[in-house]
């Protein structure tokens, strides 16, 4: 697989940046497969966190007799819980990606077609449009937003 183990580049998600041989098609198998190892690895890291905050919710529960304590135990599970459910929402865009990867249309603009480019991917495993089409995507957001 045409990954270089010693780049120095940043490591995305314990998986080094893709090195494109010359001439090498884009998301070809070996492409492919180098997202499919980010993406795997990026969901097993959220399932342990995830596995985590259940454990450490069942450590740290208490029934504090003074109203403030428990208050702020409540609040901190609360945000706790609305970490998980973001991370639960981005292990379901992985599948949604990893799906994408096996039926080969990962890597094409959903607004335009072109190629969303390996660099983009690497950043962001889960996009899904160049970044000229999510540039105007969000200005148009914002728009609307006003």
């Amino acid at each position: 697989m045409p990954t270089n183990e010693k780049n120095s580049g940043q490591l995305a998600h314990g998986v080094a940046p893709y090195v494109e041989s010359k001439g090498e098609e884009y998301m070809g198998k070996p492409m492919r497969e180098h997202f499919i190892k980010i993406l795997a690895n990026w969901k097993q890291e959220l399932m342990i966190s995830v596995d985590q905050t259940v454990d450490h919710m069942k450590d740290e529960a208490a029934n504090f007799p003074d109203p403030a304590d428990r208050a702020s135990q409540e609040e901190e599970f609360a945000l706790e819980l609305r970490n998980r459910d973001r991370e639960r929402k981005l292990i379901k865009k992985i599948d949604k990606t990893l799906q994408l990867i096996q039926d080969e249309e990962y890597g094409w603009c959903d607004s335009c077609g072109v190629e969303i480019g390996v660099k983009r991917l690497e950043a962001r495993p889960t996009a899904d449009m160049c970044v000229d089409c999510k540039s105007l995507a969000e200005i148009k957001e914002k728009q609307v937003g006003k």
